[in-house]
């Protein structure tokens, strides 16, 4: 049963469930409540740890399943005092905790991982790219937007091809804009601009598919990769992840294997590290950062020795990372979203269903209701061939969705 208790109870010696925690064994503080959270408690129990969860209520993914929740606002800094008291390390499944509540838990003596000093490069997208590009790393070109002339300015040194993004705060798509022409980028910055929004422009890139470079590293320095995965995007969200990414080179990827841990140890990243990678040809830019586990390692919870939750456990405690080899020549991940409608098949039934054609297929469920559009899960399933285990995965996820076969497969 999940036991919760109100900040202002919390604030305690022993806070939130104290029955929760195996004797001796490490807490770890998780600010957040998503589905990340909820996969990071279900890793935690296998290696005999647990979490403190700091959730907004008791309904959420990650809330319906761990044992000590705490319900309090992360940007209230008694909060995350509540939730940090006596847990081994501080870790999160968002980006968005305030930078100086996180100083301040530091000053009192409380293990923040990653700290605030590299967050901020997740946190912040301008001072990502101007901090990766002194560093000598592949950024596109980029400039602050402070007023439309200076979106004008940037407009014309890239010849119109602009991606308008808000600083902070943006994902999934959201907090990205591709104005079709000046005039409609002037009266989106000054609209933006209006409502307090932070913007940057950058250089919108040609490119031939996207790729993630994921790594995992602990305070003491030891860094461990991933191989790299391709991602496919549909309206700003991932719909799949192919790993290791079709069409590499050994080299290649032993390169953007290099690239991810030469930045999570220049910018002093600890635990999961996401690099989003642009493709064109071989040649390769920066897209984004991503400090948390991330939607295109999943895959690695049925398809690596080492899941990227488990990974992230022990690298934020500072403990000797896992091996992440692959089990499988290929694992595909593909996202299930809320259809238009929810399907009269009950869920369970649907997961039957699937289970029946694709015996291998593993599915992985937040406990989110139906939403249009919402990350409600994701399944994965490895074979031989990555084309031929994208069909049947596409096929599961789509079923788990709608209800139908999208071949108009029919049981014998």
């Amino acid at each position: 049963m999940t036991i919760v208790s109100s900040v202002n109870d919390a604030v305690q010696d022993a806070p939130g469930n104290p029955a929760a925690h195996a004797p001796g064994q490490p807490i770890v503080a998780v600010i957040g409540d998503g589905q990340l959270a909820r996969m990071m408690q279900t890793a935690a129990i296998e290696l005999g740890q647990s979490v403190r969860l700091l959730a907004g209520t008791r309904e959420a993914s990650a809330a319906q399943v761990a044992a000590d929740v705490l319900l309090g606002d992360y940007r209230e800094i008694d909060a995350l005092r509540a939730a940090a008291s006596g847990a081994s390390a501080v870790t999160f499944d968002h980006e968005h905790v305030p930078s100086e509540h996180l100083r301040t838990l530091i000053e009192e003596g409380v293990s923040v991982q990653p700290g605030p000093h590299a967050l901020l490069y997740a946190q912040d997208k301008l001072e990502q790219r101007t901090k990766l590009g002194e560093l000598g790393f592949p950024v596109p070109r980029f400039s602050p937007v402070t007023s439309p002339e200076e979106a004008a300015a940037f407009f014309e040194e890239v010849s119109g091809a602009v991606c308008l993004k808000a600083r902070r705060g943006g994902y999934d798509g959201h907090g990205v804009w591709f104005p079709k022409d000046l005039a409609e980028l002037e009266t989106l910055v000054l609209d933006l601009l209006e409502r307090g929004v932070g913007l940057m422009a950058e250089e919108k890139v040609s490119f031939d598919r996207e790729l993630s470079a994921m790594v995992a590293r602990t305070p003491s320095g030891e860094v461990a990769a991933w191989p790299v995965v391709e991602s496919e995007q549909s309206d700003g969200i991932c719909h799949r992840a192919i790993a290791p990414a079709p069409e590499m080179s050994p080299e290649q990827a032993a390169s953007l294997q290099r690239l991810a841990c030469e930045i999570a140890s220049k910018l002093d990243v600890t635990g999961v590290l996401a690099v989003e990678l642009f493709d064109k040809g071989g040649q390769y830019w920066i897209n984004e950062l991503a400090m948390r586990p991330h939607n295109t390692g999943h895959w690695t919870q049925d398809g690596s020795l080492t899941s990227q939750f488990e990974q992230h456990l022990r690298a934020v405690l500072d403990l000797p990372l896992g091996a992440t080899d692959p089990v499988a020549p290929v694992t595909v991940m593909v996202n299930t979203l809320g259809g238009p409608e929810d399907p009269a098949e009950p869920l369970p039934s649907r997961m039957a269903q699937v289970w029946r054609r694709f015996p291998a297929a593993k599915i992985h469920l937040y406990g989110k209701e139906h939403r249009p559009g919402r990350k409600l899960g994701h399944v994965n399933l490895s074979g031989t061939d990555a084309a031929a285990t994208a069909r049947e995965a596409d096929l599961a996820a789509h079923y788990l969705v709608y209800g139908r076969w999208a071949d108009g497969w029919v049981a014998e």
